[in-house]
């Protein structure tokens, strides 16, 4: 074990080595704001891109990196971001909401002593990557600055605070928007939001930044500025990526967000080895998981939470949500929903149908248009359909159930709920009863 106060040494010398571990800093993610502009009763960090809120992309990132500690500063509706965040960060709240330099000072008395990097990010970027963040610590170890800045070049820099350099190419400060002169205004160079900082350097600069007269906030730009003109090294790290720094502060923001983030998602499927035949129309949200050679087919809908196996082939206009498990060689067809079910190897549901809170065994049929009744108005009940059992169209299984393997329901029969059909049985009718013993000759 190496002791704390040798690790900046530690990590040093694995970058001078070409080892590169990000053993020794901590994050604080900023996310007190009200999002205003978000029209909103929920916080604007809790509103969802591509089926999960957009703290959790951010808070993925420290994870992801191994942050040895984040600090989540949180202030309007602090409950609602604790309830959704859960357990693995630390909370600090923001009582009144001062600024970004605001926030990361409440953050100074859990760090007392601490000597290494600090990570600050906005809890707001759910477009941002772990791999920029990575490049952006390694940036701050090498050069041994008190500050690094992530920066972009973006064709539209309207609302974001420009980088000023000086005519060697140097960083001077950072400009908010509504403080920028006429020439500033026309930068395009973006401060992302996204700092590295000495511990020591920033909990002791945060004491001296003033209050912004206008906007009535301390800016954590401004402790750039300020560090600057004490003489300390302040570097930047500029991404090739422009969207990485898109807060989502209006709905036009999350849709934007959305765009990226599912675009990202498709591909990842795609390059490993998933057709999605008409990208355009496919929206799988984060956290499926689809197996080798599945065809996805245009205006398909795919929750977080599902499984998918190898050499299915699902939709086109088909809707799988959260806790769905599909088996290899499945076929689930147009208009048709799947919930919470499990659905076995070969299984076809081709056209038009409901299985919700089922259980589909092995090479069954299920028709065009049958329903698995699942809520009787009070709790969501079980549905049992056994392998190779075969489900005539328009069919409807009052859940509780189960069919056993090999049975037969004919087309347009209501199976009551609790009532059980014997595998190998006949069973037709309004309510269905049991006819006979199938005779596999004349099925």
């Amino acid at each position: 074990m190496v002791a704390p106060e040798n690790l900046d040494l530690v990590v040093q010398v694995r970058v001078l080595t070409g080892q590169f571990y990000m053993s020794n800093f901590r994050s604080i993610i900023l996310a007190a704001g009200r999002g205003t502009r978000m029209k909103s009763e929920v916080p604007k960090v809790l509103h969802k891109v591509c089926g999960k809120p957009v703290i959790d992309y951010v808070v993925g990132i420290t994870k992801a990196l191994r942050s040895l500690k984040t600090y989540l500063v949180v202030g309007h509706g602090s409950q609602k971001v604790r309830d959704a965040v859960g357990d693995g960060v630390q909370y600090v709240l923001q009582d009144r909401l001062l600024g970004t330099a605001d926030a990361v000072k409440r953050c100074a008395g859990h760090l007392k002593g601490y000597r290494g990097t600090v990570l600050v990010l906005c809890g707001d970027t759910p477009v941002l990557s772990k791999d920029i963040v990575a490049s952006l610590l390694k940036q701050h170890i090498r050069s041994k600055a008190s500050a690094t800045v992530l920066t972009a070049s973006v064709d539209n820099p309207h609302g974001y605070g420009r980088i000023v350099r000086s005519a060697q190419g140097h960083i001077m400060a950072i400009r908010e928007q509504k403080d920028a002169s006429d020439t500033e205004v026309k930068i395009k160079e973006i401060n992302v939001g996204v700092y590295c900082f000495d511990a020591k350097e920033i909990f002791g600069i945060l004491k001296k930044v003033k209050l912004n007269s206008g906007k009535k906030e301390f800016y954590l730009t401004d402790a750039v500025e300020l560090l600057l003109a004490q003489g300390r090294k302040v570097a930047t790290y500029t991404t090739r990526d422009g969207a990485a720094g898109l807060g989502v502060n209006t709905r036009e923001d999350l849709a934007q967000a959305q765009l990226i983030i599912r675009r990202r998602i498709l591909s990842k499927h795609m390059l490993s080895g998933v057709t999605v035949i008409d990208p355009l129309t496919t929206f799988i949200e984060d956290g499926v998981k689809i197996g080798r050679d599945t065809v996805i087919h245009p205006m398909t809908m795919i929750h977080s939470d599902v499984r998918i196996g190898k050499n299915c082939s699902i939709g086109p206009m088909a809707r799988l949500r959260p806790g769905t498990r599909i088996s290899d060689g499945a076929e689930i067809g147009n208009f048709t929903e799947v919930s919470r079910s499990t659905i076995g190897r070969g299984v076809f549901q081709k056209h038009f149908s409901f299985i919700g809170d089922a259980t589909v065994g092995q090479g069954a049929n299920i028709g065009a248009g049958v329903v698995t009744a699942n809520f009787d108005g009070v709790n969501k009940n079980k549905t049992f359909i056994g392998p190779r059992s075969f489900i005539g169209s328009d069919a409807i299984l009052v859940a509780p159930n189960k069919i056993g393997a090999g049975a037969m329901v004919g087309a347009g029969s209501v199976v009551a709920k609790g009532k059980n059909i014997p595998a190998g049985m006949l069973a037709v009718g309004v309510p269905a009863r049991v006819l006979r013993k199938i005779d596999k000759g004349k099925k």
